[in-house]
């Protein structure tokens, strides 16, 4: 467990579009460019071995920019592959707001980031008092179908509403700017809500990108 006080002013940073992470969420990658697995080898010398998720966006005149707010993952599990790749499982510790980007020798994006408004990610699991779960995965339902998806619902029945919430947010296939909206909402009913919505919007024909406006 990673404390306030272990949390470093400067991370790398991973920017890859549509991959969210959150707190207390476990995400597997994939690294095989050559500048990640410089990446991989210098996060596993540090203490906290975090890397921060980001969502890079294209700026009016060009150049990867990257959103503000981003979440950090430690490094707990990796395995290498016969031709040199890795697969990694980063675990959600806390979200971070980006103050700068940090100019180095490194072949990797590192940035200059702050913690603070984030306490809650340290903090215990998140409660959704008002989740109506039945309505919830009826919806659920009906957008999976739509989309041609399948899960194991016996698994989604019995999962705390944390990682129920989070886990659907990191997973169902939303475009890369709803995903920023569920990684920047304040608190898990939020979250609940905002994926409530773009479930719902989706199943009416209507884009993500309308719902966020």
């Amino acid at each position: 467990m990673i404390s306030s006080n272990d949390l470093p002013d400067v991370i790398p940073v991973f920017p890859l579009p549509g991959a969210l992470l959150l707190p207390r969420s476990p995400l597997p990658l994939h690294l095989f460019e050559p500048r990640y697995l410089a990446m991989l080898d210098d996060v596993l010398k540090t203490s906290t071995r975090l890397i921060g998720m980001v969502q890079p966006y294209e700026a009016p005149g060009g150049g990867g920019k990257l959103h503000t707010i981003g979440c950090a993952g430690r490094l707990t599990a990796f395995s290498e592959t016969e031709d040199g790749r890795y697969m990694i499982t980063l675990s959600g510790a806390s979200r971070f707001r980006i103050i700068e980007e940090v100019e180095g020798f490194t072949p990797y994006r590192r940035c200059k980031v702050q913690w603070d408004g984030f306490e809650r990610d340290l903090g215990a699991v998140e409660k959704d008092p008002n989740f109506d779960r039945k309505s919830f995965m009826e919806a659920l339902n009906r957008f999976l179908e739509d989309r041609g998806l399948s899960t194991d619902w016996d698994s989604l029945r019995e999962v705390e509403d944390e990682l129920l919430i989070n886990s659907l947010s990191m997973l169902c296939p939303f475009e890369p700017e709803d995903k920023q909206a569920l990684l920047e909402a304040p608190s898990l009913t939020t979250r609940r809500e905002t994926l409530t919505t773009l479930i719902e919007f989706a199943l009416r024909g209507g884009s993500g990108e309308e719902v966020m406006q």
